[in-house]
């Protein structure tokens, strides 16, 4: 791209293991001081196929996969425990890099809901309460509203999850680095899952 070093990926550059190349790649956003390093666009679809997409920020992840955070009674929510797969996309555009991930999708663990609810600010949590996420509010009012009426019923630091809040891990079974290239001839590999064990990746150049 004009005016960037015409950076290269390949196959040599990247481990058996598509968290661990991740995990790099995430951490050289960081340093680069990207603003929502963690933001990835998050497509869904319901029990009839018809998709939707949104941007939501990775709270975590790790050799089990990828974790976001919701209401439970939320669209999105909805698409996952009716159709229970989903993909997202990641652009560090800073670095001309991307990465693509596809994957089954599962609760988390109330614990560790419980243990990222709890590390927000207090503010936040009472939001979690306030908002009925996605429905038709009739004014910005109505929604202030609420976020008093639970300020005021939990006065103190101690905000509990609400119970129709937590989170989501996706397990990749395909995991997909881009890097820009001029000319568009981009340097492209794919992670694929080889079997339902999820014992070994199998790693493949692909056109960009």
């Amino acid at each position: 791209m004009s005016g960037k070093p015409d950076l290269s990926l390949e196959a040599g550059d990247l481990g058996g293991d598509p968290m661990i190349q991740f995990r790099r790649w995430f951490e050289d956003a960081e340093a680069e001081g990207i603003h929502l390093a963690n933001a990835i666009a998050l497509a869904t679809a319901d029990a009839e196929g018809r998709p939707a997409a949104r941007h939501v920020l990775l709270r975590g992840f790790d050799d089990r996969g990828f974790v976001f955070f919701t209401n439970y009674e939320s669209r999105k929510a909805h698409h996952l425990t009716d159709n229970p797969r989903a993909a997202f996309a990641l652009l560090w555009k800073e670095l001309d890099r991307q990465v693509c991930v596809t994957g089954a999708v599962e609760r988390t663990t109330d614990e560790e809901s419980d243990t990222y609810f709890a590390s927000r600010p207090r503010e936040a949590r009472i939001g979690a309460w306030a908002s009925a996420q996605g429905t038709v509010l009739g004014s910005r009012e109505e929604l202030m509203d609420r976020f008093v009426k639970i300020d005021r019923t939990y006065p103190g630091e101690d905000v509990p999850r609400p119970p129709f809040w937590g989170g989501f891990r996706i397990a990749p079974d395909t995991v997909e680095f881009w890097q820009a290239r001029a000319f568009r001839l981009h340097d492209r590999f794919r992670y694929t899952l080889d079997d339902d064990e999820r014992s070994g990746w199998r790693l493949e150049r692909l056109s960009p």
